[in-house]
């Protein structure tokens, strides 16, 4: 098997930290799309939308949704667990991550594309990028506060809610947005997130 990716985009750093975390090693195939690589053939044999991460099985079989692709690993590797241990625990998990994935890294990605695309043919829209910085601080509050004083997002083991809040705050980063001072809890687990080898 092996991973289409393009590393600076978030869906496949937050796949790449969850594969890290659990110490899984898989090819990577780079699909520039900087270059527009996933809007040409081969690639779109493999992912009709265009989209990065795809995970592409021996048999040719294909995912191209980074969290199905972390949920089909997380049965193949259920230790150390990722998506919680029962039933509650998963659930809760799943629920912060959907917070998080639609909520800071869809967010801050329209914010980065809206204002300073690094993608080709991307015309800014300085309204949209506007509209989306004012929505986020509501869900910044909402993680701000499920981290608490806790070392990750859901307590004391890190999930994929941890992952997706790397890569979506790593790509803000990226293109220059600033998460407010306030959000304390939140800078804190960055930074201290940022220091653990999955994410180098």
């Amino acid at each position: 098997m092996k991973i289409h990716d393009f590393a600076p985009a978030p869906n496949p750093t937050k796949l790449r930290v969850y594969l890290n975390e659990k110490g899984i090693e898989i090819p990577r195939v780079v699909v520039n799309l900087v270059e527009g690589q996933q809007n040409q053939e081969p690639f779109l044999s493999l992912n009709p939308l265009g989209g990065v991460p795809v995970l592409e099985l021996d048999d040719g079989t294909t995912l191209c949704e980074s969290l199905a692709i972390i949920e089909y690993f997380e049965e193949l590797h259920p230790e150390p667990p990722m998506i919680g241990s029962d039933p509650l625990e998963r659930a809760k998990v799943r629920e912060i991550e959907r917070t998080i994935d639609l909520g800071v890294l869809g967010r801050l990605a329209r914010i980065v594309h809206a204002s300073r695309s690094p993608l080709p043919g991307v015309k800014p829209m300085p309204e949209l990028a506007e509209r989306e910085r004012a929505r986020l601080p509501r869900v910044l509050g909402v993680v701000n506060a499920r981290i608490g004083s806790q070392p990750f997002v859901c307590g004391e083991r890190p999930t994929i809610a941890d992952c997706t809040l790397f890569a979506g705050l790593r790509f803000g980063q990226f293109g220059g947005v600033e998460i407010p001072g306030e959000f304390a809890n939140v800078h804190r687990w960055y930074e201290s997130f940022s220091a653990r080898p999955s994410t180098q």
